[in-house]
């Protein structure tokens, strides 16, 4: 018996002893990201699909890494539910045979959402997009740095950090220097030698997001790739920071929803993705984490328009989540062979 039978036995044991427990009431087991990410989704997902449907949910925190982990381990008898997740592992978990195809017709959201969002034989949607675009201190740039050569520019050199590789926004970074010297994300030559060049003025390779905060506070640094949602979240909290994506594209962050395979309440699940995609669900998210709607019919409160521009969804640069997948390591050992050591 796996975990999610121990747990569904406890939990009909004590149904027997509540009189007003439903019949018909499910238990959806979550996968989700932690910290302030869980407690967003407590309040715009789980509790207004319990409240629509008298099934609870019990949450199990990891980042997607862990979470993917633990898809294949349960391979074909998950203990999921539904599970939040990065792209990129949600299309090596789809090529794997470990997801549930999505059923289009039971998602109410499904004509609203902005073109693009499932994947591949609808294995899976994206639910929301970030970013990583350019964070710099608005004393220091009284026009805000429009391009990602400002991050090369000799006069920065100093004051710039740089994502690790470790990181999404390190593999982000990397594609946006290839890019813009040239190469694609077939051709990464001109992204490592573009960052190699400028090696000697980074202050430092972040390799947790929120590093980047205290070099700001103390003026250590005015300028760095990072994600707009950490950094609207930064400003409201005092610090002097803001956003600027770059003309050439910021590179587009989707997070998707998944069903694994031989999850036991497929139909409850496809219930709770579309409360996710619902326009209740998308604005509270944006509101609470600043994170882009796919739904086309949300309207954003002018703060949050402000650090995520529907305007520049259009724009952004979204790497194929499957050669990201089959290339990163590579991609991260050349890193630490020739800008690490």
């Amino acid at each position: 018996m796996n975990s999610r039978a121990f747990a569904a036995a406890g939990v009909s044991i004590m149904a027997l002893g509540v009189a007003t427990q439903s019949a018909t009431a499910e238990e959806l087991v979550v996968g989700t990201f932690g910290g302030n990410f869980s407690k967003a989704v407590a309040e715009c997902h789980i509790a207004p699909f319990e409240a629509a449907t008298g099934d609870t949910v019990a949450v199990q925190e990891g980042n997607s890494s862990q979470l993917a982990a633990m898809v294949r381990a349960t391979a074909g008898d998950s203990d999921f539910d539904v599970i939040y997740i990065d792209n990129s592992f949600a299309s090596q978990l789809a090529g794997e045979g470990l997801l549930e195809k999505l059923d289009r017709t039971a998602l109410s959201s499904a004509p609203d959402l902005v073109d693009g969002v499932f994947g591949p034989d609808d294995l899976y949607v994206q639910f929301q997009w970030g970013a990583t675009a350019i964070a710099y201190n608005p004393d220091a740039f009284p026009t805000p740095p429009d391009s990602w050569a400002a991050v090369f520019d000799p006069a920065n050199a100093g004051k710039i950090a740089l994502p690790d590789i470790s990181g999404t926004a390190g593999v982000h970074f990397l594609l946006a220097a290839a890019r813009l010297n040239g190469g694609d994300i077939d051709n990464l030559d001109p992204g490592f030698e573009a960052v190699k060049a400028i090696t000697p003025g980074v202050v430092a390779y972040y390799t947790q997001a929120d590093q980047i905060i205290s070099m700001f506070e103390r003026g250590e640094i005015t300028l760095a790739p990072w994600y707009p949602d950490r950094a609207a979240a930064a400003a409201d909290a005092g610090l002097n920071i803001a956003v600027a994506y770059p003309k050439e594209g910021a590179i587009g962050i989707q997070v998707t929803a998944i069903i694994p395979k031989g999850a036991e309440n497929p139909a409850a699940a496809l219930k709770y993705i579309d409360t996710m995609l619902s326009v209740e669900g998308q604005t509270c998210l944006a509101e609470k984490m600043y994170s882009g709607p796919v739904n086309k019919a949300v309207t954003l409160p002018e703060k949050v328009e402000r650090a995520i521009p529907s305007s520049e969804f259009g724009k952004l640069y979204f790497p194929d989540p499957a050669t990201v997948a089959a290339n990163v390591a590579d991609w991260r050992q050349r890193w630490q062979r020739e800008i690490s050591r």
